[in-house]
């Protein structure tokens, strides 16, 4: 069984996770694309997900490249 613990949770608007994915990858940023988790229930469904310590490079980066999030958020999955 696979272990829960506290990550980082970044919220889209429409179609800007894709986006944001693409521009992530390309540029090392960490995390993955994953599906909205139950315990929040906001935009487009996919979520970018990333270590808590994480939170400053990836906001920077999403910011830089001109990409919307609407949250950010601290969950346990």
């Amino acid at each position: 069984m696979l272990q829960k613990k506290l990550c980082l949770v970044v919220t889209f608007d429409a179609t800007a996770a894709m986006a944001a994915e693409k521009y992530c990858l390309e540029r090392g940023v960490p995390g993955r694309l994953i599906p909205v988790p139950r315990e929040i229930t906001t935009g487009c469904g996919l979520a970018w997900k990333a270590e808590v310590d994480q939170e400053e490079a990836v906001t920077a980066a999403l910011e830089a490249a001109g990409i919307a999030y609407s949250g950010v958020h601290r969950v346990i999955i």
